[in-house]
């Protein structure tokens, strides 16, 4: 028999088919204290794989292809509000902190009248997206009022407990304080991770009571609320536990890290990528590998970094939101953030490449390089102890050792460009704004403040003076 026919007096006629349902709209819950991480940052921008706990959940839901994602902030509110500028999220501030429930009931005021209503925790980093729509998927094709996520892990906890009567049928989530000892021993636990249909949510969120030792609503006395009413409420279980994780203390976020570490591992090895030690490398939960990229030990890659097919990363290197190109090498202990490297380039070793760097294919940046907002061209090549800021070196050029381009006058930056096979010479320095020219050569030893032309040379060290018999 259909769930619906088992509650006919409750049930609204749907104004339209099941297959035409709008969109989820998603309201994540941010505005906890959480006052066990002992710490002055809210829990929700802690991270995990190297993404706060919120962007986690916020990722997962736009991966459901809500109408609107809602986000109910309360402690810390300047710091998550700083965290979320940007993002296509509407904010609703709860305050005072009533509890769950009460942070629900402020998210209405955001949701229009139609459509299924997602509510995720802010503080469930390893929430999948296929999962959420496996639940959004239930809610509909059984017509339900609610369907929410439970998990069985190893040790439940302070978890809440879900409670079934004979017939398996869900009868109420028990906090696990208020549990018996009979309820206390149940292995099904809530995940924090419901579907609703709106209608089903705002008649539950107003028969709320607040909980009598808090004074505080809580979202799961909605799951009792409904069953008792003869609604119907269906619990679907994750089929893999660590996803109902949620992070309450550090411990927790250790756990919790440690999870995404090996999820993400897991992925890049997928991807056909080689990682010769998993056990010391590092990788975030947006880095995206292709086929044959080898990693080595005691390696970081963080952010949005890509690593194209056939390149290498070698030991002791920590790569941040940079683009490794096909054949490209990154040698040991480099620091790059912010970087694009061309095919076949060599980096390292100990170089560093911060943000707004670009090195075509075949570029040689060797040991104690430094680059910033400096563009290399095809086959140029910086080996040794240079700093190249705000700068654009032509195709085939050489810059010896030594070599700084001098771009900061104590207000403002300015460019140095160096032209199409130019020679800088070791120990020069570029005074920007400055040109060499293609083809030009720069003496060893020169401080340049002029622009040096097409193919011509420029000196500017004092002459050599032997004094004889001196020593």
């Amino acid at each position: 028999m259909k769930a619906s026919a088992k509650r006919k007096r409750n049930v609204r006629p749907r104004s339209r088919p099941r297959d035409t349902e709008p969109p989820p709209q998603v309201v994540v819950l941010a505005a906890g204290v959480g006052s066990r991480m002992r710490s002055t940052l809210p829990k929700v921008l802690h991270r995990v794989g190297g993404r706060t706990l919120l962007d986690a959940v916020l990722d997962t839901a736009r991966g459901v292809s809500p109408s609107r994602v809602v986000a109910v902030i309360g402690a810390g509110r300047e710091k998550v509000e700083s965290a979320l500028a940007g993002r296509d999220v509407t904010i609703v501030v709860q305050d005072p902190p009533l509890g769950t429930g009460d942070a629900a009931r402020q998210a209405l005021s955001a949701l229009n009248g139609s459509g299924p209503v997602v509510i995720l925790s802010g503080d469930a980093p390893l929430l999948t997206a296929a999962t959420v729509g496996r639940l959004i998927e239930r809610r509909r094709e059984k017509d339900l009022d609610l369907a929410f996520l439970t998990f069985r892990p190893p040790d439940p906890g302070d978890l809440g407990r879900i409670v079934r009567d004979s017939r398996g049928r869900v009868r109420r989530i028990v906090e696990a304080r208020n549990a018996t000892a009979r309820e206390s021993r149940l292995a099904e636990a809530n995940a924090g991770v419901y579907c609703f249909s709106a209608s089903a949510l705002r008649g539950a969120l107003a028969k709320l009571v607040a909980n009598r030792s808090t004074n505080e609503f809580y979202l799961t006395d909605a799951v009792e609320i409904l069953a008792s009413a003869g609604g119907a409420v269906e619990a679907v279980e994750a089929d893999d536990w660590r996803e109902g994780w949620g992070v309450n203390t550090r411990r927790d976020l250790a756990a919790a890290e440690e999870i995404e570490r090996r999820r993400c591992l897991e992925r890049a090895l997928d991807a056909g990528a080689t990682i010769v030690d998993p056990a010391t490398t590092r990788i975030g939960a947006q880095v995206r590998f292709e086929p044959d990229a080898i990693v080595h030990p005691f390696v970081c890659l963080e952010g949005t970094t890509v690593v194209e097919e056939g390149s290498e990363v070698l030991a002791f290197t920590r790569v941040v939101d940079s683009k490794i190109g096909p054949g490209a090498v990154v040698g040991p202990h480099c620091e790059i953030e912010g970087a694009e490297i061309g095919a076949r380039a060599r980096v390292g070793p100990f170089a560093r490449l911060r943000p707004g760097s670009v090195l075509e294919k075949d570029v040689r940046v060797g040991n104690f390089v430094e680059t910033k907002k400096a563009v290399l061209r095809e086959g140029a090549k910086a080996l040794h102890l240079s700093y190249l800021g705000d700068a654009e070196i032509g195709a085939g050029a050489n810059i010896g050792a030594g070599v700084i381009t001098c771009n900061y006058d104590g207000v403002r930056k300015h460019r140095t460009s160096i032209g199409e096979g130019a020679f800088v010479g070791s120990d020069s320095q570029l005074v920007a704004p400055v040109t060499v020219g293609k083809g030009a050569y720069v003496g060893a030893g020169s401080t340049i403040t002029r622009d040096v032309p097409d193919g011509d040379l420029a000196v500017t060290r004092t002459p050599q003076k032997n004094l004889a018999g001196w020593a």
